[in-house]
C-alpha cells in the first residue's frame, strides 16, 4: 500500500469478511455435495479420486492440488492475490471440518435436497468470494492465465481443463452424477446473481495492492 492510499477502514473490513466467509462456505458446500453422493463439482471429482488413491482426506488433497496449481502460475506469469493464497487453505480446512461434523446421509429423499442446497450455497459462497476482489482462486487463475498466454478462448481452456480433471478423477474413483451436471449448468447463473448481491460500491481511493484481480477475473474459487 502506498503512503497516499486510504487507511484500512470499513470497506476493507467488509471485503476481508466476505473473502473468508465465502471461502469457508465454499468448503462447506463442497462437503455437503460429498455427503449427498450424487456427483461433485469437476475439481472435487479429482480431489476425491486422489483421496481414494492416497488415503488422505479430500480437504488435504484439495490443499495440495491448489498449491501445485499455484506453482503452475509461475511460467504463465500470473500473480496471486490474498484471496488466491487463502483459497488454497481455507476451502480444504472447511471441507474436512464439515465432513467430520455432518453425519452420512443415505435416504434419497434427503440426498436430493441436500445436493440442491449445496449447489445454491456454493453459488452464495462464490458470489461472496469473487465480490471481495482479492484475486482469483488457483484453478481459475490457471485457466485465465492460459487463456491470456495461448490466445485460446476462455471457454475452450476451461472446458478442456475441467474435462481432463473430471475424467482423471472418475478413473481414480471420484463421484460423477446428476450433481455434477446440475452444478455445471447452475453455478454460472447462481454466481452472477450473488455477485451482484454482494458487490460493494467501488471506491476510487481503495487500496489496490491487496486486490489481485477484478471480480471478472475469478469465476469460481
Amino acid at each position: 500500500m502506498s503512503a497516499s492510499s486510504t487507511p484500512p477502514g470499513p470497506g476493507l473490513t467488509r471485503r476481508l469478511l466476505q473473502l473468508y466467509v465465502g471461502l469457508a462456505l465454499y468448503g462447506v458446500s463442497s462437503a455437503l455435495l460429498v455427503k449427498a453422493g450424487l456427483g461433485l463439482e469437476p475439481w472435487n471429482v479429482l480431489h476425491q479420486g486422489l483421496a481414494e488413491l492416497t488415503g488422505l482426506s479430500i480437504g488435504v488433497v484439495s490443499i495440495i492440488v491448489g498449491a501445485l496449481v499455484l506453482l503452475l502460475w509461475i511460467p504463465i506469469k500470473q500473480r496471486p492475490g490474498l484471496g488466491t493464497v487463502s483459497n488454497v487453505f481455507v476451502v480444504g480446512i472447511a471441507m474436512d471440518g464439515t465432513l467430520a461434523a455432518v453425519p452420512d446421509v443415505h435416504a434419497l429423499g434427503i440426498r436430493i435436497p441436500l445436493m440442491a442446497a449445496a449447489i445454491v450455497l456454493n453459488g452464495v459462497a462464490t458470489g461472496l468470494y469473487i465480490a471481495a476482489s482479492f484475486g482469483p482462486g488457483p484453478r481459475d487463475g490457471l485457466m485465465t492465465g492460459l487463456h491470456r498466454r495461448t490466445g485460446r478462448s476462455l471457454r475452450l481452456v476451461r472446458t478442456t481443463i475441467e474435462i481432463a480433471v473430471v475424467v482423471t478423477g472418475f478413473v481414480l474413483g471420484g463421484t460423477i452424477g446428476v450433481g455434477t451436471v446440475v452444478y455445471a449448468v447452475a453455478i454460472g447463473p447462481l454466481a452472477q446473481v450473488f455477485l451482484k448481491v454482494f458487490a460493494a460500491p467501488a471506491s476510487p481511493e481503495a487500496p489496490t495492492s491487496v486486490a489481485g484481480a477484478s471480480p471478472e477475473g475469478a469465476i469460481i474459487p
